[in-house]
């Protein structure tokens, strides 16, 4: 991981391993991509395409798993990829090769964390309904930030098939609660101890009626209990959802594949970035 230190900024990044792996899987000069995934294109595990190098397949998706951990714009690529570790087809090969030519474009891309900003953990959580083409099981994706640039993020299929988008994204809310729980201990550890309630934006309303009102039966009574403790984090001031629109939705790209425009205006929302950006830096 390499670090570049300005008079206001830390910039993080991993452009050499980066530059590794397109050498090893001999991509060095291929041509780049705007998005790591087609947004139309469907990945499952029977698509009718012949099967590939099992284990050059797994050494790939497990190169860009740990390229995730300063890469985030390419988190949902990675866990989605994963998935088909087992008996891949060239097509999941060709998804996988497509995020390295994303890579090779965005190459010295990393997340830039500016000084002087306000040290309040923020968090966003989303779903994607139904999303698994084998399963139907949804998506689950959050992000949290402290300050500036988003320092903890996830991107996971939910256990279980939800039964409406409301209770995808109420399973979804409650798996970013847990996590925004970890890190106010994790802060408060550090000296940096969350004495206000921890914001969670979400964009469905009725999730959030849902976990702010006990009463919500209809909708909730096949909910499993696990994920109801969301209500008792927001009657003690620990948590608040709020309301945010769809398109400031920044989890929404740990969910899903998305287009051109969406992907890259999320992207600059999680604080990634070109290097070339920067100003007066200084490589560490």
């Amino acid at each position: 991981m390499g670090v570049t230190q300005t008079e206001g900024s830390i910039f993080i990044h991993q452009k050499k391993y980066a530059k590794t792996l397109l050498e090893k899987f001999r991509l060095k000069d291929c041509k780049s991509v705007c998005t790591p995934l087609v947004a139309t294109d469907k990945l499952q595990r029977e698509d009718g395409s012949e099967a590939t190098d099992e284990s050059l397949y797994k050494k790939m998706v497990g190169s860009l798993l740990y390229l995730t951990a300063t890469r985030p714009d390419i988190m949902f690529s990675a866990s989605l990829l994963a998935r088909f570790m087992h008996n891949p087809s060239k097509k999941h090969y060709g998804a996988a090769k497509r995020v390295l030519r994303y890579i090779q474009g965005t190459i010295d891309y990393g997340i830039e964390y500016v000084a002087g900003k306000s040290a309040l953990l923020i968090g966003y959580c989303d779903s994607d309904w139904s999303g698994s083409e084998d399963d139907r099981k949804s998506t689950s994706g959050y992000a949290f930030s402290f300050g500036s640039g988003t320092f903890a993020w996830a991107s996971v299929k939910q256990q279980s098939v939800a039964l409406s988008t409301v209770e995808a994204e109420y399973m979804s809310a409650a798996e970013a609660t847990s996590q925004a729980i970890w890190l106010r201990l994790v802060l408060e550890d550090f000296g940096e101890e969350q004495t206000t309630t921890t914001t969670l934006f979400c964009d469905s309303t009725s999730a959030i009626a849902m976990a702010k009102n006990p009463v919500f039966h209809q909708k909730s009574k096949h909910i499993d209990k696990k994920f109801h403790f969301i209500r008792d984090e927001i009657q003690k001031g620990v948590i608040e959802l709020i309301y945010c629109k769809g398109e400031e939705q920044i989890a929404d790209i740990f969910t899903k594949a998305l287009h051109r425009d969406r992907f890259c205006y999320l992207r600059s929302l999680l604080g990634v970035k070109s290097a070339s950006t920067l100003e007066g830096s200084v490589e560490m």
